[in-house]
């Protein structure tokens, strides 16, 4: 790769901060005082082999390591090319070879990619916040899951006991105009569970205490959670009776897909819970209250939102 091409692309906007040339390093949006939680927690899965889906990629970043890390076939998902020529500029400085793919508005996702098979593990890191709805979101990619396979799920949260998602009405709780939704912790882990998947294990990152809808003050936080896709999540019975009757989940759900996906050995392990090997899972609004689950602010460039030439996680 040419110095000049890294020299031209160090002018453009960037997501993550990345080294394109040694010592030339491309500067993102984040402070390098903010982890990358996806990236910390996703080291505890063993990728070797493993068939992965990045959505929402920008750069790359996760890809990347994914194939440094030994993962197989790789897919790259964005709704839009804006990052492309990065993207592909790092596919060659870091000579890693994945698949890319615009797929527009994140819904619909088994129908967009089904022909490319299921997936050992699926990356859904900054993306459920973006969209209108989270849950459509979350039931179109569920198809494409194997079972026994990992999906990461990474979203703004409310640290709130309740089932509740906070509308981010006039930007009051974050700017960003594709900001939209952020859940409670209780509500996550009911959609996580709704689709037939068992948190495992999680990571939280406490930011700011702010008021909310009603006034009061509340704690929101960013939340990385480890999924295990499973026949059966939940001993609801309203969920049961709502996953067989519910024409959104008959209609939304692609479950013949699902039904037919082979069986993942993908394995995942913590030094922060057992319940990688739990059929029951986390309680997720319980583990951000423990100490163990809270990620403080990195110590190292490969904990936070930065890709250099020698990273492999």
């Amino acid at each position: 790769m040419s110095l000049s091409a890294a020299e031209a692309l160090l002018k453009k906007w960037w997501y993550y901060s990345v080294e394109l040339a040694p010592g030339q390093i491309a500067k993102g949006i984040y402070d390098p005082t903010v982890p990358l939680l996806p990236r910390q927690i996703v080291r505890g899965v063993d990728l070797a082999g493993a068939e992965c889906l990045d959505l929402g990629t920008m750069e790359g970043l996760m890809p990347t390591l994914m194939k440094r890390r030994g993962a197989g076939r790789v897919l790259a998902v964005d709704a839009v090319d804006h990052c492309l020529e990065k993207l592909n500029f790092i596919r060659q400085a870091y000579d890693v070879q994945f698949d890319y793919a615009r797929v527009g508005l994140m819904y619909d996702l088994s129908r967009k990619l089904g022909q490319f098979g299921g997936y050992d593990l699926i990356n859904m890191s900054g993306l459920l916040y973006h969209v209108f709805s989270p849950l459509h979101v979350i039931a179109s990619a569920r198809a494409l899951l194997k079972k026994n396979g990992l999906m990461i799920i990474s979203t703004n949260v409310v640290n709130r006991n309740d089932q509740t998602m906070e509308w981010n009405g006039g930007g009051r709780l974050q700017p960003e105009t594709n900001t939209f939704w952020y859940m409670s912790i209780p509500a996550l882990e009911d959609f996580i569970r709704y689709f037939n998947m068992t948190p495992i294990d999680m990571l939280y990152l406490p930011m700011i205490k702010q008021p909310g809808a009603n006034g009061l003050e509340m704690e929101t936080g960013y939340m990385s959670v480890v999924c295990r896709a499973a026949d059966d999540s939940t001993s609801d019975p309203w969920t049961k009776r709502s996953q067989a009757q519910a024409w959104e989940y008959q209609g939304l759900v692609d479950v013949q897909m699902m039904n037919a996906q082979p069986i993942s050995s993908i394995s995942y392990s913590s030094d922060r819970t057992q319940a990688a090997d739990s059929a029951l899972g986390i309680n997720l609004y319980a583990a951000a209250q423990d100490a163990a689950h809270q990620t403080p602010p990195p110590t190292r460039s490969q904990d936070g939102h930065e890709l250099r030439l020698s990273d492999t996680f």
